[in-house]
C-alpha cells in the first residue's frame, strides 16, 4: 500500500479536493484510540507519576495495538486524493523522546529480533523512548488529516503506517513492557545484555541495570 500503489488505484480518475468528510463510527473509534494514546504518552513523559509509568504504558500500547489490529483486518483504505495533501509542519518529537528516556532510564534499552520471519539474526538493541516518540509522531500525522476533515486520508495513513512501521514497533515495545512486569511478578532476575549488542553504554554494569529495573518495578507494583 505504498504511494505508488495508491497512485495506481487512482490512475483512471483524479478526485478533486472535497468538502470535509463526515467520519463513520469506525473512523471515530480509531481516531479516539489514536488521540488517547498520544495524550497518555505525553502525560506519562511529564514524569508527574513515575510510579505508574510502566503500567500506564503497558495499558496504552495494548489498546493502541487493538486499534491497529482493526485497521489491519479491513480492506485497504482508499483516500479521496491521488496524492497525500500537505499536513503542514509537525513537532519533531525530540522533547518527548528526551523526557521518556529520562523517565525510563533504568529499563529503556531492550532487545528485539527485527524480523521473526527473516534470516536468523542476533537481537538488536532498541530504546522504548525512541520507539514511543516515533509512534506518537506517526499518529499525530494522521490526526492532522482527521482534524482537517480528511477522514479517509487519516485512515489511509494510520493503516499504511501500522502495516509498515508502528504496528511492529508497538508489538516490540509491548513485549518489553510485559517482560518487565513478568520478571517482577514472577521474581525472575532480568537477564544481562546480549554479548556484543550495542546498548549505548551509560556507564552502568549489567548488575546495576538489573537492580535499578527491579527496584523501579517493585516500587510501582507495591512489592
Amino acid at each position: 500500500m505504498s504511494d505508488h500503489t495508491r497512485a495506481d488505484a487512482h490512475s483512471h480518475a483524479r478526485h478533486p479536493h472535497t468538502q470535509a468528510e463526515a467520519p463513520d463510527d469506525f473512523a471515530v473509534q480509531i481516531a479516539d484510540s489514536v488521540e488517547s494514546f498520544v495524550l497518555a504518552v505525553t502525560e506519562v513523559a511529564k514524569g508527574d507519576e513515575p510510579g505508574s509509568a510502566i503500567s500506564l504504558l503497558l495499558l496504552e500500547v495494548s489498546q493502541l495495538l487493538l486499534a491497529g489490529g482493526r485497521l489491519g483486518a479491513i480492506e485497504d483504505v482508499l483516500p479521496e486524493d491521488r496524492f497525500e495533501p500537505d499536513a503542514g509542519p509537525e513537532p519533531d518529537g525530540v522533547e518527548l523522546r528526551e523526557r521518556l528516556a529520562e523517565l525510563l532510564a533504568p529499563i529503556d534499552v531492550y532487545h528485539e529480533v527485527f524480523d521473526p520471519y527473516g534470516p536468523p539474526a542476533r537481537p538488536n538493541a532498541f530504546r522504548i523512548s525512541d520507539d514511543l516518540a516515533g509512534v506518537v509522531n506517526e499518529l499525530r500525522h494522521g490526526l492532522t488529516h482527521y482534524r482537517e476533515g480528511r477522514v479517509s486520508e487519516a485512515l489511509w495513513w494510520w493503516q499504511f503506517s501500522y502495516l509498515s512501521n508502528w504496528g511492529s514497533t508497538c508489538s516490540a515495545v509491548l513485549r518489553a513492557l510485559q517482560s518487565l512486569v513478568a520478571h517482577v511478578r514472577l521474581d525472575s532476575p532480568i537477564g544481562a545484555a546480549v554479548e556484543g549488542a550495542d546498548t549505548d553504554d551509560d556507564g552502568l554494569t549489567d548488575e546495576q541495570l538489573e537492580q535499578q529495573a527491579g527496584d523501579l518495578m517493585a516500587a510501582e507494583l507495591g512489592l
